[in-house]
């Protein structure tokens, strides 16, 4: 059991290292000498968990999203109004992107420059799933804009990322007024002109 946690801890370590490597140097700049050396383990227990460098910010990437969208979609229903389910969506978002601003830099990275392989990005996709189901019965029930879910997502979603990387860097603080001023305005680019709020 010890062996088996010992490995865990490893693994979990690499995971650690390449988001904080990847977010502070950028993906060409991480070697994998580096991500063994902050994981504290040798270069050569890389290759026990990951094929190639490829493959570790691949599972990492799929890992994180993985725990975005659990962390998104923990407190939703899918009884709820489509604007309430969006809310409250929206929201577990707003704050994973402020409170796990590593990960969420790690995935906005991720989703914004080609690190990632075309299947782990379809994979990264499946995750979003409850939110593109939402956005289908809304755009079904006239009360979702008859656009793309990439549209729906650049106008909704993305701009929290532009938000958490404002406030990382230390030019903007939200507070929960701005939150909910943030939430309005995503709410307001994807619903229809003739919903209600």
């Amino acid at each position: 059991m010890a062996k088996l946690q010992k490995s865990i801890d490893k693994r979990n370590a690499l995971i650690s290292a390449t988001i904080d490597l990847v977010n502070n140097n950028g993906f060409h700049a991480t070697p994998m000498s580096k991500i063994a050396k902050m994981a504290n383990v040798s270069p050569a227990t890389i290759y026990l968990y990951f094929e190639n460098k490829q493959d570790l910010v691949n599972k990492t990437y799929i890992e994180v999203k993985a725990k975005y969208t659990d962390y998104a979609f923990a407190t939703y229903s899918q009884d709820m109004t489509v604007q309430m389910g969006f809310e409250t969506i929206w929201k577990r978002i707003a704050d994973f992107k402020l409170n796990e601003s590593e990960n969420a830099l790690f995935l906005a990275q991720c989703d914004n420059t080609p690190i990632i392989d075309e299947p782990s990005l379809q994979e990264g996709i499946k995750h979003l799933q409850p939110l593109l189901d939402l956005w289908e019965r809304g755009r079904q029930e006239g009360v979702i804009k008859l656009v793309s879910d990439y549209l729906l997502y650049a106008y909704a979603i993305n701009p929290l990322s532009f938000l958490m990387i404002a406030q990382k860097r230390g030019a903007f603080q939200l507070d929960a007024s701005q939150i909910e001023d943030a939430y309005h305005s995503a709410w307001s680019s994807i619903k229809t002109c003739d919903t209600k709020n």
